[in-house]
């Protein structure tokens, strides 16, 4: 019988760069399908506009360095950072906007670092972030789910109100959001954000027409599906060990307990854990946002101390900050920490002790 070694990492499971990142496509493709069931054809619009702007970028920038320019897009890295920006924005963000975030995203987050594996932070939340400071109205104007809509939106009228801010029958964006009775529908988190900020107790922000009420009243319509569908897709990636559970469980439980301690203080005025899981970005952000090879922790230890912080400064952003959602910016905070989190998290080197002897010469 013949013994074969190999050098480490010892990993039975061996991908390349390219392989990861479709994998992680192909997890979230059964999501996107249904995001577009949900809230219209903005998105296959705004991922063909965001897929091209990522690609050509990267391209032109490896000429002008002098880089494999067939190699470096064929790892599918700016086509899944593209993917991530365009199911974070509005479906019906103007054309230019998504150019301008993933520009942005690929050409300063990611190239001017020195590309794959150099990059700080998240390139696809650096270019959601940049979109929603120097943009906010238009970045929080969602749609409802497309069966709540007074003027039910077509292909053809979602390309004109994304490209002229006008569809067919000449409504804009804000008439178009407007519901069957006449309403102006928000997002969940919106709805619950802005009802708080009037006065309403958070159980009174709940009878927006956005939430499905009965037992499971802090649901938004569409939202909670779409979040279990993100959720059956990261959980995909962990059973293929594309990602490691570590960060997701962190951060899932880190919003669990904070909120819930948070709303027993306060059941008036502090949402319910089961609104932060299933409005929102939590659960995106937190099997394929978070879980970001180059910017995350590397560590086990510190990949639960990170995902533990992303999921903390979510709920504080969300609760007393001005945003809604705060999954980008929670995520980018935490990027910075990470050679610090990796530098007191790091394993012990095999034969040395933990804390060695001064003498120790070793």
């Amino acid at each position: 019988m013949k013994l074969f070694l190999s050098s480490s990492p010892h990993q039975r499971i061996k991908r390349d760069t390219g392989q990861v990142m479709r994998l992680v496509i192909y997890a979230m493709l059964p999501a996107m399908v249904l995001q577009v069931m949900i809230f219209g054809w903005g998105l296959v619009i705004q991922a063909a506009l965001a897929v091209a702007t990522a690609l050509l970028t990267e391209g032109l920038i490896l000429m002008m360095r002098q880089k494999r320019v067939e190699r470096t897009l064929g790892d599918y890295s700016a086509v899944l950072t593209a993917l991530l920006l365009a199911i974070s924005i509005p479906p019906t963000l103007p054309w230019w906007m998504t150019i301008l975030g993933t520009f942005f995203a690929i050409a300063i987050a990611k190239q001017l670092y020195g590309g794959l594996g150099f990059n700080m932070f998240n390139p696809a939340m650096i270019g959601y972030v940049v979109l929603l400071i120097s943009f906010p109205v238009a970045m929080t104007m969602w749609l409802p789910p497309v069966s709540m809509l007074a003027e039910p939106l077509g292909f053809v009228d979602t390309l004109m109100l994304i490209f002229t801010g006008y569809t067919s029958g000449g409504l804009d964006i804000m008439q178009v959001r407007t519901v069957a009775d006449g309403i102006t529908m928000a997002t969940p988190l919106d709805a619950v954000k802005t009802g708080l900020a009037e006065g309403q107790t958070y159980h009174e922000a709940l009878l927006e027409p956005i939430f499905n009420g009965g037992f499971a009243a802090s649901l938004g319509a569409g939202w909670a599906w779409l979040s279990v569908a993100y959720l059956v897709g990261g959980l995909a990636l962990v059973r293929l060990k594309v990602i490691n559970w570590h960060i997701p469980v962190a951060m899932i439980g880190s919003v669990i307990v904070i909120s819930g301690l948070l709303h027993l203080l306060d059941m008036d005025h502090y949402a319910s854990p089961l609104f932060h899981v299933f409005n929102g970005s939590l659960l995106i952000g937190a099997f394929f946002i978070a879980t970001d090879p180059v910017s995350a922790s590397t560590t086990d230890k510190g990949r639960l101390v990170f995902g533990a912080a992303i999921g903390f400064w979510l709920v504080i952003i969300r609760t007393f900050g001005g945003y809604p959602d705060a999954v980008a910016f929670a995520v980018i905070i935490m990027n910075m920490t990470v050679p610090l989190i990796d530098y007191y998290t790091r394993p012990r080197t095999y034969g040395r002790d933990r804390n060695p002897h001064p003498t120790d010469k070793r």
